[in-house]
């Protein structure tokens, strides 16, 4: 009995014991050498929030971006590049430490112009080495950070402006201070749970006098209010200790957002933008004392439209007269804000403005479109080109080649752009297909014809682009029929089934089975109907905001089934999920079956999977309730249960936008968060953060391009990012990550033939995007990094005969190591200048090839193939004439490279009889002179590979040619066959004459050696010399 007690405990154990010892990787450790890539665009760029610029070198400034990082220039403005991609995207203030700058920078996340599609912060960082590193410094909670003042004569005493949550009440706002560098805080200054800090000033000549604002406020999903009684400016002249209410000859009661800043020139000027509702009172205000007394200047339309979003003023460093104010186009005043006039045309919104330190001529602005300079005082400005900081609501992909990837972006229109292109993708390579907020873009699936959107369904458009036409098609209230109600980013969808078919969402299912030209509802309204989120006339507090971003009680998400046509799944913004699964005849509210999902939370995605018609994902968000908490769920039996597939490895703050299943492998699924890319190999038990060339960025909709296996995310910050072909996830599992080392499967990999002219001229300063390498991939899994010990890579054929060599990634988890199809290249003969034909690698045959990877003592192996390219405009037989000439080519070169280094050596060992014995210089001479003859011919002997370059000789011909058919991907042309019957002939006739001066002075002079005893030059085989490492 005893016996099976243990037994049965042991067995029971089993399960246990496996599961403990199962192995699971994460992050770098899982995904190794696998690497996103950026194709922006950046043409079409995006938010900027804050502007920085460094107090005494003009060339550096910093840009803060709304859900793209912060940005730094060394050519002033110039060009940007990234320093804070390891980090929260979403940048709410930068600022630079006076006395340090060049080193101590603090940074404050959280965009801080508070419209609907805000992404969020997570607290407060500094580096002290210019950005290379970063620490965290607190405020995990503080969602935004408004402002950072550092005291000029004590870096350790900082001050930090904490507008806080947007969705929600939060005790973490307003105003700390830190008298040690940021490792401990006070609050200093405190409204309520729903005010928080807005602008912070110091007085530069006395660091004591503080002023600041406070902002009252609340978003919610169908509404938005600025202002309350909790509104109002502040001073302080004793470092924060005490504050006082300025009320003097200002607004009081109720206000909104204020804006405010001092003059560097004269810190008894302030300026002040004040919300108040009243036109008598709204606008800017100006005090000439410090805050005692204040006048009333302007209340222009510039100035006070959406000050929600536009409330920051800049004053010029040297003139408090000029003053310049953000808006929907911005405004500058001359006359210290007596009066006003546009800036310059540039995109609209802005944000921030900054004036050069030296120069106000030269001005900088952040806009919705990124950042823009000025040369003449704002009456002109140019964008800054290289910076994809583009804020896609959606993506889609479509089966071209190269794929193109079609999107919408915040305020910017829609667009499309392949995914790759010759030269990278550049500026030109993106079609507008769109205007306003731009939201989904989705492609026909049969017909050259494209499906775009506006903000709230406004304009929703069909562009046949064959015939460059667009009709507007946007479904319309018939008689009888209710309002529509559509959300701002309104869904569309296309059927994989009934290409003509079209979908779109308001509180309805519309359906088009002619692509829009008639439409019919197919459902009741799918929504809550909640008649108190439904009026949005008076959204916006003191200053009326109905764009029509709230609206609310809207379906948000449509997704039919890839396995039926008839199966349809909707998601709304205030909760409801629904399933029809008779083409809408019906519908099932799941609502209820749902699990640990609070009530009204905004269903943002659904996913209807390829491997179960039960089978669905659905993404729930419930940030604009103040919750950031990941949710998702699967169900497999439409609806009616659900399972949580969130784990804890997700930030416990990184809302969920979207959820991409992979169409081989059902447990590979890929999770786009508010802080960057999440993928489970297992179903969602364990998830891992994706971080290789991959910023922490909201991530807003993924797509899987099916004949490429990439994974295409479009961000709401840094573009459009690509991780190319994630085949090997689906193989990973258990067995696969026990092994010492595994390849894994691939497909054939086609040899593309791609000759054209990409060309940059005009483009050093824009962003180009990387484009897919056309290489084979070969790919494998390490269980462990490899330290010690030799590793090699070898390309052979199959009878084991070595191509080439490859460098082999070391890295625990997978690599990836590309290889171009070409083998080595030819050994060029030595001469003065440089051939370019000896830079040119012959391509392989098509056909099979052994991966030969050498670890210590084990060999790993694995056959991949490789085909001619299937668009190819040459035939087999033309190929594999080219082929054979491109190889009698290489020997011919190398044959001339062994011929000219005999000469070399040769002539080496005569100088050296010339120069040390005299018996000998005759002899000697009279076969240098005969050697250096015929080597003239042979080689180049003077120049500079430039302005100085001889004429060509037989090398350069040879090279020349051999470079030419080498690298062509047509048949061999009739004037490459004359030429090669040309520089054959001459190469005889230099080989023939090379054995008459070895039989003639040659023979004497070797005859000299030996009657004298003196050593004969040392010289290779052949197949030593052509040995390559």
């Amino acid at each position: 009995m005893k016996k099976l007690i243990i037994l049965f405990i042991v067995f029971g154990l089993l399960p246990r014991l496996s599961n403990a010892q199962d192995i699971s990787l994460k992050g770098k450790q899982l995904f190794g050498d696998m690497n996103a890539r950026h194709i922006g665009p950046a043409l079409m760029s995006g938010r900027i929030n804050d502007l920085e610029r460094h107090p005494t070198n003009a060339r550096i400034l910093y840009a803060g971006s709304a859900g793209g990082g912060v940005w730094k220039s060394s050519d002033g403005g110039a060009m940007f590049n990234p320093i804070f991609d390891d980090h929260v995207q979403s940048i709410g203030v930068v600022t630079l430490d006076p006395t340090n700058p060049d080193e101590v920078i603090w940074v404050g996340t959280g965009e801080t112009w508070t419209r609907n599609s805000v992404t969020i912060g997570d607290g407060l960082y500094k580096t002290t080495d210019g950005g290379a590193n970063w620490k965290k410094m607190g405020f995990e909670n503080s969602e935004r950070i408004a402002s950072i003042v550092i005291n000029p004569k004590n870096s350790n005493e900082v001050y930090v402006g904490v507008l806080g949550a947007l969705w929600s009440d939060s005790q973490e706002r307003g105003i700390y201070k830190t008298s040690d560098g940021g490792q401990t805080w006070n609050k200093i200054l405190y409204v309520g749970p729903s005010t928080g800090a807005g602008d912070i000033l110091m007085d530069p000549n006395n660091p004591n006098v503080l002023y600041a604002s406070m902002w009252q406020f609340r978003r919610s999903g169908w509404g938005f209010q600025s202002g309350g009684e909790n509104s109002a400016l502040y001073k302080s002249v004793d470092a924060g200790k005490t504050w006082d209410k300025i009320q003097n000859n200002i607004p009081t009661g109720d206000l909104g957002r204020i804006g405010i800043a001092l003059a560097p020139s004269d810190s008894n000027i302030l300026y002040a933008v004040i919300e108040t509702g009243e036109k008598s009172t709204n606008g800017l205000w100006k005090s000439n004392d410090a805050g005692e007394n204040w006048e009333h200047l302007n209340s222009d339309f510039g100035l006070t439209v959406r000050p929600f979003y536009f409330s920051r003023i800049t004053v010029d460093p040297k003139n408090p007269d000029i003053i310049v104010k953000g808006g929907l186009s911005g405004s500058i005043s001359r006359d210290g804000g007596k009066t006003f006039k546009a800036l310059g045309n540039m995109h609209s919104d802005i944000h921030d403005i900054i004036f050069d330190i030296n120069n106000s001529d030269i001005i900088y602005s952040g806009t919705d479109g990124g950042v823009y300079r000025s040369w003449d005082g704002g009456s002109t400005f140019e964008i800054v080109e290289n910076m994809p900081l583009s804020q896609f609501y959606h993506i889609s992909v479509d089966d071209a080649e190269p794929y193109n990837v079609y999107g919408g972006l915040q305020d910017n229109g829609s667009w499309y752009g392949p995914s790759s292109s010759p030269g990278g993708v550049n500026a030109r390579d993106w079609n507008s297909v769109g205007y306003g907020d731009g939201f989904r873009v989705l492609k026909h699936p049969t017909k050259n014809i494209i499906y775009s959107e506006m903000q709230g369904a406004e304009n929703v458009w069909r562009y046949d682009v064959d015939k460059n036409r667009t009709k507007t098609i946007q479904p319309l209230p018939e008689k009888g029929d209710p309002d529509l109600r559509f959300n701002w980013n309104a869904p569309m969808a296309v059927s994989s089934h009934l290409p003509d078919r079209f979908y779109m969402g308001s509180q309805f299912v519309h359906r088009s089975d002619d692509m829009g030209d008639s439409w019919e509802i197919i459902s009741p309204d799918l929504t809550t109907n909640d008649k108190t989120k439904q009026d949005q006339s008076k959204s916006g507090g003191l200053s009326v905001d109905n764009s029509g971003a709230e609206n609310h009680t809207t379906i948000f998400t449509i997704a039919e089934s890839p396995l039926d046509k008839d199966i349809l799944w909707v998601g709304t913004d205030d909760g409801n999920v629904q399933v029809s699964t008779n083409g809408g005849a019906s519908w099932d509210n799941v609502t209820p079956n749902l699990t640990d999902i609070p009530k009204n939370t905004w269903v943002y995605h659904i996913e209807a999977s390829s491997h179960g018609k039960g089978i669905a994902y659905a993404v729930f968000e419930g940030h604009t309730t103040g919750d950031m908490k990941p949710y998702t769920l699967k169900t497999s039996d439409f609806g009616k249960t659900w399972k949580s597939i969130i784990s804890d490895d997700i930030n416990a703050k990184a809302f969920v936008r979207n959820i991409q299943e992979d169409y081989v492998n059902e447990d590979l699924l890929f999770l786009g968060t508010e802080f960057g890319l999440y993928v489970t190999i297992d179903g969602g038990k364990n998830w891992s953060h994706f971080t290789n060339n991959m910023p922490l960025v909201a991530i807003h909709f993924i797509d899987l391009q099916k004949k490429t296996n990439d994974i295409v995310m479009g961000t709401h910050g840094r573009g459009v990012i690509i991780i190319d072909d994630i085949s090997p996830l689906r193989e990973l599992n258990q067995e696969v990550l026990s092994e010492k080392l595994h390849f894994f499967k691939t497909k054939p990999f086609e040899m593309t033939e791609e000759s054209g002219f990409s060309g940059s001229f005009g483009s050093e300063t824009e962003f180009v995007g990387n484009s897919k390498s056309s290489a084979a991939r070969i790919v494998y899994y390490l269980k462990k990094r490899h330290t010690f010990g030799k590793m090699s890579m070898e390309v052979q054929d199959m009878k084991g005969n070595k191509i080439t060599s490859l460098d082999p990634g070391k890295s625990k988890g997978i690599n990836v190591v590309n290889w171009n199809f070409n083998t080595s290249n030819p050994k060029m003969a030595k001469a003065k200048t440089l051939s370019f034909g000896g830079f040119t690698s012959p391509r392989v045959p098509a056909g099979e090839y052994k991966i030969v990877l050498t670890k210590g003592k084990d060999k790993f192996e694995t056959v991949i193939e490789t085909t001619y390219d299937k668009k190819s405009i040459t035939t087999l037989g033309e190929r594999k004439e080219q082929e054979a000439l491109t190889a009698t080519l290489f020997d011919m070169v190398e044959d001339l490279a062994y011929m000219v280094y005999e000469i070399n050596e040769n002539q080496a060992k005569a100088a050296a009889i010339i120069e040390n014995n005299q018996k000998g210089e005759k002899v000697a001479g009279k076969f240098n002179i005969a050697l250096e003859e015929l080597r003239k011919t042979l080689v180049i002997t003077t120049g500079d590979n430039y302005v100085a370059s001889a004429d060509p000789e037989l090398r350069e011909e040879m090279g020349a040619l051999y470079s030419n058919v080498a690298t062509t991907y047509d048949g061999v042309s009739g004037a490459y066959r004359l030429n090669y019957e040309l520089i054959s002939e001459e190469f005889e006739t230099a080989k023939k004459q090379y054995e008459t001066i070895l039989k003639k002075e040659g023979e004497k002079f070797y005859t000299y050696l030996e009657k004298n005893e003196i050593e004969k030059p040392v010289i290779k085989s052949k197949d030593e010399f052509l040995k390559k490492d």
